[in-house]
């Protein structure tokens, strides 16, 4: 029978990861400054998708502390996918990792990059840990235990920082978060560029299904983004071609700050993170709103996310 993790479980395993979160950001700054001074960085597919010895370090430093402290539970990486290695998913406790989220940004000195350490249970995120140690910038949820954010030692505050959740009209109100991602193919290239131009495009000049949002925004890292919508800051993040350590631990916190966390445009819109969202490389999620004289919060959720997909382009993402 699989290990059925209790709300006082969860927030000892929670204290245990913002302490490992913590230690391998140390890591993470380590590697910055010795990138600035030696200028040197492997690079793995193309110029965009960057890797180095310190996304490697990372990951082996939270892997060998969570063997110490929980060798039962399963572990999936990046960079352990990377060389093969990929765990069936079970109902036992599996901790899903992204060593450095955001790796792009951390070659070039970007302060938008961070270690991303959730916890599945049952196939689903149950606790979730963002820390960008560039701005001190700590995300943490547990499932049921809500959300929080705490920056450079301030007391943590609970998600969403807008109380009672600001109310979304319409996504020409919004900012929206996506990403160009690592495939630069004419096609993938192409089809990002008009989902864009109608997110942004004016209708009155001629852009047919323009949105006109507010703006786009391109941070550079998947958990990051995830980090955003869960306080409030980003209206609606949307990306194709993310794997489930790029999005696991941001699921559990934006669905902890009342967030609608979704797949595909087939899949239902439940907030169910199973493992065929997880692993199914298309990813939506919508900021908590509040509730109006015509609608609840939720059905302005749903009913945003299915205009923004009738929207935008629809492709598969690479392999």
């Amino acid at each position: 029978m699989a290990t059925k993790l209790s709300q006082a479980d969860l927030q000892l395993i929670l204290e245990f990861t913002v302490g490992l979160a913590r230690e391998a950001g140390a890591l993470m700054l380590e590697g910055s400054e010795a990138i600035r001074a030696s200028g040197a960085a492997d690079e793995k597919k193309n110029s965009v998708d960057l890797v180095t010895e310190y996304d490697v370090r990372v990951e082996e430093l939270v892997k060998a502390r969570i063997a110490v402290k929980y060798p039962t539970f399963q572990f999936l990486g990046e960079e352990t996918f990377a060389k093969g290695v990929q765990p069936e998913m079970t109902d036992e406790p599996t901790f899903c990792v992204d060593p450095i989220d955001g790796t792009t940004n951390f070659i070039h000195g970007f302060p938008h990059s961070c270690i991303s350490l959730g916890l599945i249970s049952f196939k689903r995120p149950v606790l979730g840990v963002l820390y960008n140690p560039f701005l001190d910038q700590l995300y943490t949820a547990t499932k049921g235990g809500g959300a929080f954010l705490a920056q450079c030692g301030r007391t943590p505050v609970r998600l969403p920082l807008a109380q009672p959740p600001r109310p979304l009209p319409s996504l020409s109100q919004a900012l929206l978060g996506v990403e160009w991602g690592a495939d630069r193919s004419a096609e993938l290239v192409h089809k990002k560029g008009e989902s864009f131009k109608r997110l942004a495009g004016d209708p009155k000049t001629g852009v047919e299904r323009g949105k006109m949002a507010h703006s786009l925004r391109s941070l550079g890292s998947a958990a990051l983004n995830y980090g955003l919508v869960a306080q409030g800051g980003l209206d609606l993040y949307w990306e194709i071609g993310t794997w489930p350590w790029d999005i696991c631990a941001g699921a559990i916190i934006c669905q902890e700050a009342g967030c609608l966390v979704a797949g595909s445009r087939t899949d239902p819109l439940d907030n169910d993170v199973t493992d065929k969202v997880l692993w199914g490389r298309k990813h939506m999620v919508i900021r908590a709103i509040g509730d109006s004289e015509s609608e609840t919060g939720v059905e302005a959720q749903k009913r945003l996310i299915k205009e923004f997909y009738e929207t935008v382009e629809d492709f598969d993402p690479p392999k």
